[in-house]
């Protein structure tokens, strides 16, 4: 047998070893595993079975055909994680950096074929140098037919992407057209154009990591979804997440046994401030609403005037976006909404249910925003809520002002039941603008202005701080306690579990990107 595939049917084997899983474990400090060692990590013990072990690349140029190994430089295959089906393909660093060439992006495309084709989920464990520069145009030409893959297995089959070295130039936009990106703190970065070509362009002076590491990309950028402190987590995330997801879009996501019981929950009857204006903290609503530790949140550190994330209420998958009044007391700006609106256009997707939690006093407002677009950011979420044909529950907590009411999954963009809790209050505007603007002339013409401002505020409120004239047109469906909302939500989604949509006939829509 030739020694090199000798070497690394030893490799193979040993990733294939009882208690590979301990082994790996122990390593939990290191930063980086090797590809191997990642898949015999991410999947069921025993369960992978590779694809093209012997592929080598066909180029003889620059020497290269003294320069052979076999996989060159990616693992692919499949298995199963916690039972399930999953096609995996991880890059290897310690063969040309994981350079992809053309015949490594055969392989990865082989395997992404058979995940669409099957219908189970596509797992890309990134940790590559770039093109492999001796085979030019033949390298990019890969790339390219991995990108188009990445758009027809789009709203198909979940496609997740784990950057877990370095990703860079046109490697980055397969993990940008795929449904979620995580990535590895410390020791992964994503950019189009390295530090070295940044200096010689602008004169900036940057690490790999303040321009594409980590942080700066789940902070600055929102591409990365998620971040890990290491590779362990990095996989144990990966898990987490499919859990929440199905195979495919023509399935549901598998729910987990739950018994009915007292679905009261009286921690959420104290949530809301009695002061309009102080803030309280989204997450504690979401917690006293879901199963018991079930939120997974997505995108945690960007446009933090949002949450996004998965849960489960009743033991069953559901998608989760809410503004947060913590943070810019949770206007929609930019940022927040495009974070919403991709987050809902997976849920859609793939068949997961959609809540949203709504306390929003309206769009962000300044020259910041308006030159930055946020009429058609703003759209987009819009668009998505719209467009969106998965149950769709709404519950407001406090405040619904505005355009921000009817683009929260309003009840007349095709929400299908809407909740408020007695503390909601839904209007074209806060009190205190609102007077100033209906009874100018009475305040101006006033022996005490303040006063009069105060008195006729009181009045506005009175009349629309409140749910029960939106209730009373239809646009809330029930007024309920808070304590009552984990009961109502288990009972509703239950009911549109059946929901159908027959939708114009149309090639697709054209959402303002």
């Amino acid at each position: 047998m030739d020694s090199k595939i000798k070497v690394l049917q030893e490799k193979i084997d040993q990733a294939h070893l009882g208690g590979g899983k301990q082994r790996i474990e122990k390593q939990h400090q290191k930063k980086k595993l090797t590809a191997r060692e990642r898949i015999a990590y991410f999947l069921d013990e025993g369960s992978f079975e590779e694809i093209g072990i012997l592929v080598t690349h066909r180029t003889t140029d620059f020497g290269m055909q003294d320069e052979v190994y076999y996989g060159d430089g990616v693992v692919t295959g499949y298995g199963t994680v916690n039972g399930r089906l999953v096609y995996v393909f991880a890059q290897d660093f310690t063969v040309f950096g994981g350079a992809l060439s053309e015949t490594h992006a055969e392989k990865i495309c082989k395997v992404m074929d058979l995940a669409v084709n099957v219908g189970a989920p596509i797992i890309g464990l990134n940790d590559s140098g770039g093109a492999r520069i001796q085979e030019g145009v033949r390298s990019l030409g890969g790339y390219a037919d991995i990108f188009h893959r990445n758009v027809q297995a789009s709203g198909v089959i979940p496609q997740i992407s784990a950057i877990m070295g370095p990703c860079a130039g046109g490697a980055v936009y397969s993990p940008a057209i795929t449904d979620f990106t995580l990535m590895v703190e410390d020791t992964s970065y994503m950019f189009v154009t390295g530090p070295n070509v940044v200096k010689t362009v602008t004169n900036e002076e940057v690490t790999s990591e303040e321009l594409g590491g980590a942080s700066t990309h789940s902070t600055k950028s929102g591409v990365a979804h998620i971040t890990s402190s290491n590779d362990i987590q990095c996989l144990e995330d990966l898990k987490t997440l499919l859990s929440y997801l199905p195979q495919n879009n023509k399935e549901t996501t598998k729910a987990l046994p739950y018994t009915l019981g007292d679905e009261k929950r009286a921690v959420l009857a104290d949530i809301i401030p009695d002061n309009p204006n102080k803030p309280y903290d989204m997450h504690e609503v979401i917690g006293g609403i879901i199963d018991e530790d079930s939120f997974f949140e997505i995108h945690k550190n960007y446009a933090e005037n949002i949450i996004v994330g998965f849960a489960r209420i009743g033991g069953k998958s559901v998608g989760i976006v809410a503004n947060q009044p913590m943070f810019l007391a949770g206007v929609l700006d930019v940022n927040s909404s495009k974070k919403a609106a991709r987050f809902t256009r997976f849920c859609d997707c793939f068949n997961i249910p959609l809540l949203v939690l709504v306390d929003v006093p309206g769009f962000l407002p300044g020259t910041d925003q308006e030159w930055n677009g946020i009429i058609v950011h703003g759209a987009k979420l819009l668009y998505a809520l719209s467009e969106a044909s998965v149950p769709k529950v709404t519950v407001i907590t406090r405040k619904a002002y505005g355009g921000a009411y009817d683009v929260m999954n309003s009840k007349h963009i095709g929400a299908d039941l809407n909740f408020a809790w007695p503390t909601a209050e839904i209007a074209v505007m806060g009190a205190k603008g609102a007077s100033e603007i209906i009874f100018r002339k009475e305040i101006k013409a006033a022996d005490d202005p303040a006063a009069k401002l105060a008195e006729k505020e009181t009045e506005y409120a009175d009349t629309f701080a409140n749910p029960y004239r939106a209730a009373q047109r239809g646009f809330v469906d029930e007024v309920i306690l808070p304590e009552d909302t984990r009961r109502k939500l288990i009972k509703g989604f239950s009911m549109l579990e059946n929901k159908e949509i027959h939708q114009p006939k149309r090639k697709h829509g054209n959402i303002p990107l």
